[in-house]
C-alpha cells in the first residue's frame, strides 16, 4: 500500500529533474529564428499562424509570451510536468525534441506581435474579480497582467477568457503539476464566481502592456 505513492513521488522527482535540465540547456542555446519559424509551422496547426490561439478556450494565445516562460512550458510538457494530449503525444515525438528545438521555436513565438482577444467574460463577476485579482494575484502577475520573465511569471493580460478559467481551475485541482503548492492553495480558496471574475479582468487587459518600469516586450 505504501509502494505506489513512493513510485509516483520518485517518478515526479525524475520528471522535474529532467525538465530542469532541458530548460537550463535550452537557455544556453543561441536561438535560430529562421529554424524556429520552420518549427512553428507545426504549432500553427493549433495555435494559428499568428500565435493567437483559439477563442473557445481550447488553445491559448502564445504570441509575444516571454522566451523563458515558453521554454519552461515546453520542457515541462516534454517531461510530464504539464499535461496535454496533443502537446505530449503528437508534437514532441515528431517535431520538437531537443534543447535547440525548444530555444528556436520559443524565440520565434516570443517575437510575434500580441493581439487582443474577443473572448471575455460577461461582466457579471468583473468588479468582484478585479478586487480579488489585486488582493491575490497582482503582487506576482502585475496590475496589467504582464508578469515578469525574471520570475517565469507569464503574461496573462489579453489571454482568452475561457482558457484562463480552465487553467485557473486546473491549478486548484492539481492538474498543473508544474505550479507551486502555494499557487494551488491560493486558487483553492477562490469560488467559481471569483475565478470567473479574475479571468474576465485579465482577458480585457491590453496584451501589449509591459511590466512597470519596462518597455513592452513586443513591438508592432
Amino acid at each position: 500500500m505504501i509502494v505506489a505513492p513512493l513510485i509516483i513521488a520518485a517518478t515526479a522527482d525524475t520528471d522535474q529533474l529532467a525538465a530542469e535540465q532541458e530548460y537550463a540547456a535550452a537557455l544556453q542555446r543561441q536561438p535560430n529564428l529562421p529554424r524556429g519559424r520552420d518549427l512553428f509551422a507545426t504549432c500553427a496547426a493549433c495555435h494559428g499562424s499568428d500565435g493567437s490561439g483559439v477563442e473557445d478556450g481550447s488553445v491559448p494565445a502564445i504570441a509575444g509570451q516571454y522566451f523563458a516562460v515558453i521554454v519552461k512550458q515546453l520542457t515541462d510538457f516534454h517531461n510530464a510536468r504539464r499535461w496535454n494530449i496533443r502537446m505530449g503525444k503528437v508534437l514532441y515525438p515528431l517535431h520538437i525534441t531537443s534543447a535547440a528545438d525548444f530555444a528556436d521555436v520559443a524565440a520565434y513565438i516570443s517575437a510575434l506581435p500580441r493581439h487582443a482577444t474577443h473572448d471575455v467574460g460577461d461582466g457579471s463577476e468583473l468588479t468582484a474579480g478585479t478586487g480579488v485579482y489585486f488582493v491575490a494575484c497582482e503582487s506576482c502577475h502585475g496590475a496589467t497582467g504582464a508578469g515578469a520573465e525574471s520570475s517565469l511569471t507569464p503574461r496573462l493580460g489579453g489571454q482568452h477568457y475561457r482558457y484562463l478559467v480552465r487553467q485557473i481551475r486546473n491549478a486548484g485541482v492539481q492538474w498543473r503539476p508544474n505550479m507551486s503548492s502555494q499557487h494551488e492553495q491560493l486558487v483553492r480558496r477562490l469560488s467559481p464566481e471569483q475565478i470567473n471574475g479574475v479571468a474576465d479582468y485579465l482577458s480585457r487587459l491590453d496584451p501589449n502592456l509591459g511590466p512597470p518600469g519596462a518597455e513592452a516586450a513586443i513591438s508592432n
